[in-house]
C-alpha cells in the first residue's frame, strides 16, 4: 500500500492515539542501572490526550486533542479527515486507505457507524500488538522525545500550545521535499 501511495494511486494515512503529560517525559537520560528515573514535579501529573493521522507520502500530521481516548474522540478525528481528504478523494476519485489498530474506540459501535457512513474511505485493520506496523507510532516518539522531552507544564494550556508548536515544526520539516524524493523523477 505504501508503494501504492507513493505512486499517486491511492492517499494512505496511519491513524493512532497517544499521550502527553504535564509532568516530564524523560528521554536519552543516562542512570545507574536499576535507577528509578523520575523527576520531582510538584502537583499531579495531568494529560492530554492526541489523536492523529500521518500521511504515508507528505509525512503531515494532523492532530486533535482531547481530555480523554473515547470513541466520541475518534469520530471528531473522522470529521476532521472528512474536511481535509473526503472532498479531495471524491473530486479525484482517489480512494483514501485509513490504516487503524483494533483498540477500543476503532471498534466501537459508534465508530463503526461512523466509518460506514464514509463510502470514500476504505479501512485497513493492523493486526493486534503491532504497533512497528503503524508509521505514526515514529511521529509521536518524535514529538516525545524532541520537543516535549525534559519539560514540565504548570497547565494544561501550556501543554496543549506546546504539542501545536511541535506538531506545526514537524509539519513544516516534512513540507521540505527534496527531489530525491519524488520517485517519479528517473536517475
Amino acid at each position: 500500500m505504501k508503494q501504492q501511495a507513493a505512486a499517486g494511486d491511492i492517499t494512505l494515512l496511519f491513524q493512532d492515539e497517544s499521550e502527553a503529560l504535564t509532568h516530564p517525559y524523560l528521554a536519552h537520560v543516562w542512570a545507574k542501572r536499576g535507577a528509578d528515573l523520575r523527576v520531582e514535579a510538584p502537583g499531579q501529573p495531568r494529560k492530554i490526550a492526541m489523536l492523529g493521522v500521518q500521511d504515508a507520502v507528505t509525512g503531515r500530521l494532523i492532530v486533535e486533542t482531547s481530555a480523554t481516548k473515547k470513541s466520541t474522540d475518534f469520530i471528531a478525528l473522522l470529521e476532521r479527515i472528512d474536511r481535509d481528504y473526503g472532498l479531495q478523494a471524491i473530486r479525484q476519485r482517489k480512494p483514501v486507505v485509513l490504516v487503524l489498530d483494533n483498540g477500543p474506540i476503532h471498534t466501537s459501535k459508534a465508530s463503526r457507524a461512523a466509518m460506514a457512513a464514509r463510502p470514500w474511505l476504505t479501512i485497513e485493520w493492523l493486526p493486534k500488538y503491532a504497533p512497528e506496523l503503524n508509521d505514526i507510532e515514529r511521529a509521536w516518539r518524535d514529538l516525545k522525545r524532541h520537543f516535549i522531552a525534559h519539560l514540565t507544564f504548570g497547565a494544561l494550556d501550556d501543554l496543549e500550545y506546546a504539542i501545536q508548536q511541535a506538531l506545526h515544526a514537524m509539519n513544516q520539516e516534512r513540507a521540505v521535499r527534496h527531489p530525491w524524493h519524488d520517485p517519479r523523477i528517473p536517475a
